[in-house]
């Protein structure tokens, strides 16, 4: 490959972002990149009268400037399995969204440590589970720090301002959502969809948290025509159950995690390598 004159092999050079020009380095580590001007004036030759902007990394690459209507499904996935795609393809069909984010939480307050399985296996089931899917995993309450989902769903408003999210939980998550930290809070931040789980629904239409929904149901079909979407509101959504569990799999192979025991995995929202030896 030929640059300016010069020699490289197909590995000591790469496009640029963006796809204009090429980084190069020499044998002697020298940096070289072709001049953005040029590429400038080339672009202007071929267009005239039409300014050329480069645009900012942000606009490119950074989820924070998307639009998007995206659903959050929180939980431990010890191990993500069938069951979490399939109700999570459900709430995106039936909402009509547009992604959904499996946050793979480093440490649920509500669930005992004994039992849990390192973040790196955790996250690389529920990729392993989100492939070709409009699902994407993620452990970013790891970088953004935060321990309690009313945390969590601040930081992430602030961090994607442009982004509509609605909480993805089952009916079992309904049940005990009274006790969460600042659930009231949580009600107000984002829009609540709650799908139904066997042997949880009696229980989770009886909880406190329910009586204070009960004036701000509404229904699947209206949520997703809604030109925006306000909280608090609370969608029930039914579907046929199923009865998969990450319990169940724990009890038939509870070695599981160790197929991930050196895993190395990169965060597909952050970008962020987690190895298994940094693990929390």
């Amino acid at each position: 490959m030929r640059n300016h004159g010069e020699t490289f092999t197909l590995q000591q050079c790469a496009p640029l972002r963006g796809g204009y020009g090429k980084n190069c380095t020499n044998a002697t580590g020298r940096f070289r990149r072709d001049s953005l001007a040029l590429t400038a004036k080339i672009r202007a030759a071929k267009a005239p009268g039409k300014p050329y902007f480069r645009r900012s990394k942000e606009s490119r690459f950074d989820l924070r400037y998307s639009s998007q209507r995206t659903g959050i499904l929180g939980g431990s996935f010890n191990p993500a399995h069938g069951g979490h795609r399939r109700i999570t393809q459900f709430a995106i069909q039936s909402l009509g969204l547009d992604q959904a984010w499996w946050l793979v939480s480093p440490g649920n307050p509500l669930k005992p440590r004994k039992g849990m399985a390192p973040l790196t296996a955790r996250l690389k089931s529920a990729e392993m589970h989100a492939r070709r899917a409009r699902i994407l995993p993620t452990a970013i309450e790891r970088q953004l720090r935060t321990r309690y989902t009313v945390d969590t769903l601040r930081a992430l408003q602030q961090r994607y301002p442009k982004r509509e999210f609605v909480w993805l939980m089952g009916s079992d998550n309904l049940a005990q959502f009274h006790r969460w930290k600042h659930w009231r809070t949580i009600a107000r931040t984002m829009p609540i969809a709650v799908i139904a789980r066997p042997g949880y629904n009696e229980e989770a239409m009886t909880s406190p948290a329910m009586a204070w929904f009960r004036r701000h149901r509404v229904s699947a079909a209206s949520f997703r025509k809604r030109g925006q979407w306000s909280a608090p509101a609370l969608v029930f959504m039914r579907f046929d159950p199923d009865p998969r569990s990450a319990t169940a799999i724990r009890r038939e192979r509870a070695d599981w995690a160790d197929q991930y025991r050196d895993a190395t995995v990169r965060d597909r929202l952050t970008f962020r390598q987690i190895r298994s030896r940094e693990d929390a």
